[in-house]
Parts: structure tokens; sequence; C-alpha cells
């Protein structure tokens, strides 16, 4: 009897532990300890790096950052603004100030920052002021919300990059900033392209002009 009530007190333990861990509340996990899946489901032990990353709706940008390379997992919310946790409905309004935006965690020894940043610049056009598409609102501009000064470094210099690279004739106004509270968004709005392959997005891949690699160059491994 005294084995069993151990046994059954450590699995509650390990329990309460994972519900904190991978609760919205709680973000995704902690940096240092995620997992990344596996075909199986499993989770294999790896160290991560997170950002939040924003650029219009959060259905398409979700689609394309989780097919990069050293992506490990991501999640859509929202973040930018100022009232606690805000839902979908509020948002839409762009009267909270928050935006549609993507959690990311990536394995910087598959994918450096600033290659994470080369392709976000691609997939969105970062040159409208609180627009993507015809999706028009504070809520659908452009952000990165860095999480340690190294990536606020690296952003600033990749933003600056991208504008003199001539990837888009305009200026570049993507928001550099501090992530603040990130708010996990609906069910519903998670892996949405997955569940609905043919659903709406405003999100594709530009083809990079010449010397638009050549522009992130000083930032590789960073």
């Amino acid at each position: 009897m005294m084995r069993a009530e151990v046994t059954l007190s450590i699995l509650f333990g390990l329990i309460a532990a994972g519900i904190y861990l991978f609760s919205p509340a709680s973000g995704l996990a902690d940096e240092s300890t995620l997992s990344e899946k596996t075909g199986d489901n499993r989770m294999t032990s790896t160290t991560a790096e997170r950002v939040v990353l924003a650029g219009g709706c959060f259905w398409g940008m979700e689609e394309l950052l989780r097919k990069i390379p050293g992506v490990i997992q991501t999640r859509v919310g929202y973040a930018g603004g100022g009232s606690a946790n805000p839902r979908y409905e509020e948002v839409k309004t762009g009267a909270t100030g928050h935006a549609e935006s993507v959690e990311i965690l990536y394995d910087p020894k598959v994918l450096s920052f600033a290659d994470l940043l080369a392709e976000f610049f691609l997939m969105h056009d970062p040159t409208t002021v609180n627009r993507q598409g015809n999706d028009v609102g504070s809520q659908y501009r452009s952000a990165i919300f860095y999480t340690t000064e190294a990536q606020r470094e690296v952003a600033e210099a990749a933003k600056a990059r991208v504008q003199k690279s001539g990837q888009w004739s305009k200026p570049v106004v993507t928001e550099v900033v501090a992530a603040g509270d990130f708010t996990l968004a609906e069910d519903y709005h998670q892996d949405y392209l997955q569940k609905h392959p043919s659903g709406y997005t405003c999100h594709f891949m530009r083809e990079a002009v010449p010397g638009y690699s050549d522009a992130f160059s000083e930032l590789l491994g960073k």
C-alpha cells in the first residue's frame, strides 16, 4: 500500500508539472529544455530560442514559418497591446493594440535568427503600415517582438539591410520592440491552414532580388 501511495504521488506531481509547462498561461515550454516533436509524436530534447513575429493574418504566417528547417514549434496568438488576455473578437476591432502574431521556437544550431528574419521579410510586405494585403488595421502590422538583447541587435541590423537590398521599393516599417505578454489565440486559429488547406491566406514567399542573401552575410550565425 505504501509503494502504491508513493507511486501515485509521483505520478500526480509529474502531471501537475506538465500542465504548468504547457498551459496557455505559461507560454511554450522552457527554452532550455524544449522538446522537439518527431514523426511518431515523441519528443527529443534540444536547446531552443523564442521570438514572436507579426506580419498580417497569423494563419498564413504560421503555415510558412512552420516549414522552415530549424523551426521547432509555432503557436498563434496576440502580442504588443496593452490589454490583458485579449480575445479575437476584441483584437479584430484594432482597438486593443495587439497584433496577430506567431510565437516561434527554433533551434539556433540549425537556423540562425538572421536566417529566420531573412525568410520573414520575404513572406510578407514589411512596407505597409497597419496592413497586409486586404487586411487593414493595427492588428495586421509588421513587428518583431524580440526576447533577448542579441535578437534586438540582429533585428535592427536585418531591417536596415533589407531596406538597402532593394527587395522593397518603399521604406520598411517593421517595428522592433521587446516582447511582452503573449496570449494564446483560440483553438480554432491554431494550425488553421493545416486543418483547412484551402483556407484564406495573403502570404507567399517572394523571390529574392539579386544580392538579398548577401545583405545578411555579415549576420550569418547570429
